[in-house]
């Protein structure tokens, strides 16, 4: 029986573009179909009362150093050798995440979940300007001003709130959060114990 990971998404995250790198070995070794959820992180942390690492962490002494440590350990593992940290940081991602509620609405969420990471984190775009947005979309061979129109619908609108909602309704305070057989798993770190799971 072929499982499925549901992976809960922003584009806003530099983790959940490695967690979907690494996440490529996952489903070459299992077999396993991802469900990308998009959600609004900002959302999320309003909702959880959950903040950004570099705020959270930012008076703890060694701890943002190490976390970067960490970063490139998992870059060099999984060849992520395209990241870069966008030097716009943070973008404000409710053009990206109204847009892949309407590729996913229309059947090519994964192309433009590909589009989109790569041009926040490989291309270090500033994705929340719409001029830029529709440039990029189009690059990657989308139709960029009919997806910046539908960012305006209001049932596009809805559909992002709902998913965010539901996401913290099920326990989420973060992204990457992935879950498998009802079980869930927080950070691109825990991917491990996804595979694990995926094999139970």
């Amino acid at each position: 029986m072929t499982r499925t990971v549901d992976f809960i998404f922003d584009f806003a995250s530099p983790n959940a573009y490695l967690a979907r790198k690494a996440l490529v070995g996952v489903v070459e070794r299992t077999g396993a179909k991802i469900n990308y959820i998009p959600c609004l992180l900002g959302g999320i942390f309003k909702s959880t009362g959950n903040q950004p690492p570099m705020l959270a962490f930012g008076g703890v002494k060694g701890k943002l150093d190490y976390e970067m440590l960490e970063t490139k350990r998992f870059i060099e593992k999984h060849a992520c050798d395209k990241f870069v940290m966008n030097s716009h940081f943070p973008v404000n991602t409710l053009l990206l995440m109204r847009g892949a509620i309407a590729a996913e609405r229309d059947g090519y969420l994964e192309k433009y979940i590909e589009a989109g990471l790569c041009s926040m984190w490989e291309g270090s775009k500033k994705m929340d300007d719409p001029e830029v947005y529709v440039t990029e979309m189009n690059n990657a061979g989308l139709d960029g001003a009919a997806l910046l129109a539908s960012t305006q619908d209001p049932d596009i609108k809805q559909g992002l709130i709902a998913n965010t909602s539901g996401a913290v309704e099920q326990g989420c305070f973060g992204v990457p959060t992935f879950y498998v057989n009802g079980e869930m798993f927080f950070g691109k770190d825990r991917l491990g114990l996804v595979e694990e799971e995926i094999c139970k």
